[in-house]
């Protein structure tokens, strides 16, 4: 019988993928479930084929030159890869490969949840009924924003963006959205698109960030945006932390500007800023959009796939570089 290629894993697996990774390869697990150093993650790499990743591992030049001449696939289990440098990956010879077209579903979900979890001022009623403060109806507690019939605005009208804007049709809001360019009529399903964000910014009584994390998108929702929406409009985010200017937003919660935001990424988790957690006015997550049993699987088996391609000399599935 050959020998099995040997795949490190830096984090613990869902059960069913780890089981797969333990038939078909010699498989190094993280049974801590913990953060890696790099070099933890360059000596566990000794004599692998493989590493799959997650967001939290960064990949930089320093440690990709680091690994061992035995890594030929680095598979991430996310969709974005911006912890990756690619040009670096690619210098090596090292292939690098993601997981696209399985969070669509799980993640607009979330956003909707992030959206009128906001609107609705979820956090505020939970905590008055979970700390016992709750003495009956009135008929002014805690009341929130309407969503239905409500305008909303999308950056990033990728596989996710249209997802999101599907669902919120379900609540008959007007959708605008803006894009890098402008999709088909069958796909815009009569949304209504601005070439520049900035012109579809006045337009948003809801705002949802669904664009990935670039340089173009560093900071997108800064002061200067914020100062184009409509006064009281409601933010989401559940595409990446980067695209929000922590300062500007949490500003814009505290003078009023901005009623509402519900966020599910934050720029340097796990670590987030603390003004954040005690405004009322905030919905937060721990970055769960694709936290779901089907979809963590989906996830990992499309990493074993790009295993199984690249331990055979086949094209992956979604190979990178």
């Amino acid at each position: 019988m050959a020998k099995k290629l040997r795949a490190l894993a830096t984090r613990a697996l869902p059960a069913a993928v780890g089981e797969r990774l333990a038939r078909d390869y010699e498989a190094h697990l993280s049974p801590e479930d913990r953060l890696l150093s790099p070099d933890e993650i360059a000596t566990a790499a000794e004599g692998c084929f493989a590493i799959i990743c997650t967001t939290a591992d960064r990949f930089d030049r320093a440690l990709i030159d680091r690994l061992p001449a035995s890594v030929k696939l680095l598979a991430t289990f996310s969709v974005g890869h911006e912890h990756i440098d690619l040009a670096a990956a690619k210098a090596r010879g090292l292939q690098v490969s993601n997981t696209p077209d399985v969070l669509t579903d799980a993640t607009a979900d979330i956003t909707l949840l992030c959206l009128l979890g906001a609107a609705r001022r979820a956090w505020e009623a939970e905590t008055l009924l979970r700390e016992g403060r709750w003495v009956g109806w009135t008929t002014t507690q805690l009341c929130g924003t309407q969503v239905s019939g409500k305008r909303l605005g999308i950056l990033g009208m990728g596989r996710i963006g249209r997802a999101v804007a599907a669902r919120a049709r379900g609540f008959g809001m007007t959708i605008h959205y803006a894009n890098r360019r402008r999709l088909a009529a069958e796909q815009e399903q009569g949304a209504t698109y601005h070439d520049r964000p900035e012109d579809m910014l006045p337009h948003c009584d809801f705002l949802s960030l669904n664009a990935p994390s670039t340089p173009d998108t560093h900071h997108f929702l800064n002061g200067e945006r914020i100062a184009l929406l409509p006064d009281g409009a409601i933010v989401v985010n559940t595409a990446r932390g980067t695209l929000v200017e922590d300062n500007a937003l949490i500003a814009a919660l505290t003078s009023g500007k901005i009623a509402a935001a519900g966020l599910d990424v934050f720029e340097g988790e796990p670590q987030i800023d603390p003004r954040y957690a005690p405004l009322p006015n905030t919905f937060l997550l721990p970055h769960i959009g694709s936290a779901t049993v089907e979809t963590r699987n989906a996830m990992g088996f499309i990493c074993l796939d790009n295993l199984d391609a690249v331990a055979s000399g086949r094209p992956g599935p979604s190979i990178l570089t």
